[in-house]
């Protein structure tokens, strides 16, 4: 990719007149919390510093002078749309011609008031004033609204920007870490709210709850600011209370998070519209202080992307009962109440019955709405068979491909006109490698490490014979293995013609001519092969007649010199967290078992260098972009590995700060990923994503986290993000690059791109984990639990079903053959009987591993006890 791409933030605000009114200086006021600084000309927000923390702004305060221009918002800021008399919507902005508004007298509570009416201009027929005022100690940010006219007028959109520091133009990463803010929304009605987090994931958080009349019913992207979006800018969005102007238009025909919604304001009449402002102590305690806000609070187990056959748990928390609980579609969630549970929670089972999106409106006494958006999807295990077939045959490239070289390959696709992609200007995507042309195959391989099949294994391997070794990959000599950014190059003079579609712009950066794409020095795409040859050793090594083509060692030393070629031939990317990094250190893993001493002695020496390099750094996963969340995942793994805990901590606490927990499958685990649509959509835009790759891939560090030092918040932010991998996932199976997240589309983007290495996460954290919650109970992710007196069964529904951890002893069981189909806990004896599924033709006995000293009279092989199987379910006890 364009590694070194200029930004262009400033590009469209220099040469405009500056409007905001700067010159006249700023005043500062106080709450119990913070320090707000207001613009006097414009009473917006210039600063809002927390007291505990007085040098630090949660707000871009630092770059007003170059944002003082008409259009871009702030807090404070006001957009609101009304029906004309021609039954037309008319758009008002505070924002977008200013002019110096009139200060109000204040009193009281009252910091700072205004009228806004000079800045919206002779058209506005309200009176709009805004106030910022303490209340009980908080902060709180209040317009009034009042109708003057004897007619009534309906109001469809009203909505206040979140304009926090997200701009990482021109700065390091010691210096957006110091300076800079992630944030989040939860658009849940009146339960809604935005949480702004340091880039560190630590310190205090700032919550915007609803204080009055302002219910997170939709979440704006506000494109008209004039300000470049791009790698550094992700965009300024609002808080929507109302939105039904904006569903009848510009997102016609897209289901919304919530049912948008319009406000007749009659003749005379004056309505308030509030929002408060307030400090949670850490990420973790965002729940605690909300429930100390008296805010309804949910807690979603496995989270909100549910599986038809997992029996779901729902916990509410709000002080009044639940008068109402309407699901919609009609019938897509089962919801019965189950029980009352400690600390204020009352527990519902949830059941998925229609696959798709689905929306839960929980109504309570008080008149309160809160909203929780589910993605029922099919079970795992069918989800990833599904996955698998439509790679191997809608994906599967079989033509003559005479210059070009991917026959038998996995190719990218195009869902929405049904074909596959075997031109784009972007060569990688046409071309087999990076992410978004190495995605497909990369997937179809990591299928067979949880789902192994016999007929697609066959396809693979000649996929690795004929079009990946000696293709994608190539030997340079003295076995250094490169790996090309793409065998898809444009050449237009050296090929004949016609070779080339005339419909694609091929005069940009990405279209690479043969000398760029043969070029071994992206590290990126190391992974990725490296990957392809474990999940094939893995395969010969454990199971029987599933490969044919090379024995397990051919597979296991190609993927030790693809590992190692990385560092020798692409050295400059290499000292760089890579995306599923965590494969080198499964390939090091088995380099041990199997005793190939030199080489893991070798591989173990390389990747130290780089976690050495790492270590002296503040923050060590920089990357070619000016920030990234991708290299946190190896990084993390790596520090751990080596013992480097400071920087693994460091690393972990950053992946919290994109990474939130809150109650809608969307955003529940989604580590924030806003540019690859650029790389690897097929709709190419800056928009948030939705469970891109970096759900998938960083939820590898925060549960092998959680397993080292059980926490229920990590569990639930990695199996948000596990599951999160494989909600993009359609009924018929194609995995699709990311969701857009823009409520004017709403959708899965059309090309599959880089969904692979999200579905290597999936692959490779596919568990179940059992805890016991001092609040809500025995719980079971991945697996639907049964308390009965003093035993506790939890039948898996992971599609592995290789894997469990046992939270109460700390105990992680993993098969690499043979799979699990229950765990059964005496809470007397404290005696754990595993169950065994009966033995396959490919997978006659099990090869378990356990993390403790347990006494099992069974032969070893690399440190695995194997266990032969039957043709019924065997049981083994472990005490």
């Amino acid at each position: 990719m364009n590694a070194q791409e200029k930004s262009t933030y400033w590009d469209n605000l220099k040469d405009r007149e500056s409007t905001l009114g700067i010159e006249d200086g700023f005043t500062e006021v106080k709450t119990d919390e913070f320090t707000l600084k207001l613009v006097n000309a414009s009473q917006t927000v210039a600063g809002l510093y927390p007291n505990s923390d007085p040098d630090f702004d949660f707000t871009p305060g630092e770059r007003i002078e170059i944002r003082d221009k008409d259009g871009i918002y702030y807090i404070g800021d006001l957009n609101f749309r009304i029906k004309g008399e021609d039954g037309q919507w008319e758009s008002f902005s505070t924002a977008k011609n200013r002019k110096k508004v009139e200060a109000l007298t204040v009193s009281g509570d009252v910091l700072a008031a205004a009228d806004l009416s000079n800045t919206l201009g002779k058209n506005n027929p309200l009176s709009i004033k805004r106030y910022y005022e303490k209340k009980d100690g908080a902060l709180v940010l209040r317009f009034e609204i009042t109708n003057p006219t004897k007619k009534s007028v309906e109001i469809g959109a009203l909505g206040t920007p979140m304009a926090f520091n997200n701009i990482l133009e021109g700065k390091h990463l010691d210096e957006t870490h110091a300076d800079n803010v992630f944030f989040d929304p939860y658009i849940g009605k009146d339960a809604g709210y935005v949480e702004v987090k340091h880039l560190t994931g630590e310190g205090q958080v700032l919550l915007v709850l609803p204080e009055q009349n302002m219910p997170f019913e939709a979440y704006r992207p506000l494109n008209d600011d004039p300000t470049t979006r791009s790698i550094v800018f992700e965009g300024v969005h609002e808080w929507m209370a109302l939105s039904k102007a904006y569903a009848e238009k510009e997102w016609k025909g897209k289901e919304q998070w919530n049912k948008p919604t319009s406000l007749i304001l009659r003749g005379g009449e004056t309505k308030n519209f509030a929002l408060k402002f307030v400090l949670a102590p850490g990420i973790k305690e965002i729940q605690d202080k909300l429930i100390e806000e008296k805010r309804p609070v949910a807690v979603g187990v496995p989270g909100y992307v549910l599986p038809m056959d997992v029996n779901g748990k729902l916990f509410l928390n709000y002080p009044e009962d639940v008068d109402n609980i309407l699901v919609e579609p009609q019938g897509a969630l089962k919801i019965t109440e189950i029980d009352k549970k400690g600390a204020g929670f009352t527990e519902y089972q949830v059941e998925g019955k229609i696959w798709g999106r689905s929306r839960v409106t929980v109504t309570y006494k008080d008149g309160i709405e809160q909203t929780i958006n589910y993605k029922v999807i099919k079970p795992e295990t069918e989800v990833v068979d599904d996955f698998g077939h439509f790679l191997m045959t809608e994906q599967w490239f079989d033509q003559p491909d005479e210059f070009f070289g991917r026959t038998k390959s996995v190719i990218s696709y195009d869902y929405e006109d049904k074909k596959q992609i075997t031109q784009d200007s972007r060569a990688w995507v046409a071309g087999l490698s990076d992410e978004g042309g190495a995605g497909s195959w990369l997937g179809a391989m990591m299928k067979q490490l949880i789902q192994p099949e016999k007929e697609e294994i066959e396809k693979l391997q000649l996929f690795i014979d004929e079009t990946l070794w000696g293709g994608i990959q190539y030997d340079e000599g003295d076995r250094k293995y490169g790996v090309k950014k793409s065998v898809f190059f444009y050449e237009p003079d050296s090929l004949p013609k016609g070779t080339y579609s005339d419909s694609i712009n091929y005069n940009t950066w990405a279209a690479w001519n043969k000398k760029g794409a043969d070029d071994p020095g992206r590290s990126y795409n190391y992974p990725h092969v490296a990957a392809a040859y474990w999940v094939m050793y893995r395969l010969a090594r454990y199971h029987e007649g599933l490969v044919d083509n090379h024995d397990w060692k051919w597979y296991l030393r190609q993927a030790y010199h693809t590992s190692i070629a990385m560092s020798e031939l692409a050295p400059w990317y290499a000292e760089f967290g890579q995306m599923e990094g965590t494969v080198f250190l499964n390939i090091l893993k088995d380099l041990k078992a199997e005793g190939l001493t030199d080489m893991a002695t070798k591989l173990e020496s390389s990747m130290k260098k780089r976690a050495d390099h790492w270590k002296s750094l503040n923050y060590p996963f920089g990357s070619e972009m000016p920030w990234d969340s991708t290299g946190q995942e190896e990084v993390f793994m790596w520090s751990d590995y080596f013992g480097y805990q400071q920087k693994a901590n460091v690393t972990l606490n950053a992946i919290l700060a994109y990474m939130p927990v809150m109650p809608h499958w969307a955003y529940n685990g989604n580590a924030r990923r806003y540019w690859d649509f650029l790389y690897g959509g097929k709709l190419s835009r800056v928009e948030r994503q939705i469970h891109h790759y970096g759900s998938g891939l960083n939820a590898i560090p925060v549960l092998k986290a959680y397993r080292d030092h059980p926490d229920f918040y990590l569990l639930k932010v990695g199996y948000g993000g596990t599951l999160g991998a494989i909600s993009n996932i359609t009924q018929d199976g194609f995995g699709s690059a990311a969701f857009h997240s823009y409520p004017s589309t709403m959708r899965i983007d059309y090309l599959s791109g880089d969904y692979g290495s999200n579905f290597f996460g999936y692959a490779v954290n596919s568990a179940t984990y059992v805890t016991n919650n001092e609040d809500l109970g025995w719980l079971s992710f991945g697996g639907n639990i049964e308390e009965n007196d003093d035993e506790i069964k939890v039948t898996l529904t992971t599609a592995a079903k290789s894997k469990i951890y046992f939270e109460p002893k700390e105990l992680w069981l993993t098969l690499d053959a043979g799979t699990f189909k229950e765990l059964i806990y005496d809470k007397s004896s404290e005696e754990i009987e595993l169950v065994l599924n009966k033995k396959t033709s490919d997978s006659p006995q099990a090869y378990l591993r356990v993390n403790k000293e347990i006494n099992l009279k069974y032969d070893n092989m690399n440190g695995a006890y194997i266990i032969p199987l039957s043709k019924k379910p065997k049981t083994i006890l472990l005490q």
